[in-house]
């Protein structure tokens, strides 16, 4: 897994947001059969928009927005292109799963130095994919996101073990 790179041009600085969806309440079969329909709780999406307005003032703005296909996923890359005024989101069902650097650097292609990549997803996989990137190894780290988290990383190029801890934001 180490030799799993995503490249940039001219390997400049890349900045990847790592974000857990918002509040979409719990499980329940009843109402949502199909667990990948649960949407976000008006307490969820009052909570991302914070969220989005801090990405904006911190200039964080993604230039590129991945999100799961699954829907509470999908209402919180939403937010953050109207809120924060992100590109629109793209579906990216490798972040409906383990992480996969390579199932991942396919969704992302090659992106221009300076860039700032933004990945909208669900517990475990995003501590998974942060512990991959940050040591090479998806269970090393135990990183818990809660709901609407943010985990910053800066890497030259994203390799497993090759990402730095720039923040983490809990809320």
């Amino acid at each position: 897994m180490r030799s799993e790179k995503l490249r940039t041009e001219g390997d400049s600085p890349v900045q990847l947001l790592l974000i857990r969806h918002a509040d979409a309440g719990d499980r329940d079969p009843l109402r949502w059969p199909d667990d990948t329909l649960r949407p976000l709780t008006g307490k969820g999406r009052k909570r991302q928009r914070r969220v989005a307005k801090r990405l904006r003032r911190r200039e964080l703005v993604p230039t590129l927005l991945l999100a799961s296909p699954w829907l509470r996923a999908w209402e919180t890359a939403q937010l953050i292109t109207d809120i924060a005024g992100a590109p629109p989101p793209v579906a990216c069902p490798a972040l409906a799963a383990p992480p996969a650097i390579r199932a991942l650097a396919a969704a992302v292609g090659r992106p221009r130095g300076e860039s700032i990549l933004a990945l909208v997803g669900h517990e475990p996989w995003l501590g998974e994919l942060a512990s991959l990137l940050l040591t090479g190894e998806p269970n090393r780290l135990s990183i818990v996101f809660p709901k609407s988290g943010v985990l910053g990383l800066t890497a030259a190029g994203l390799t497993a073990g090759g990402a730095t801890l720039a923040f983490f934001w809990n809320r």
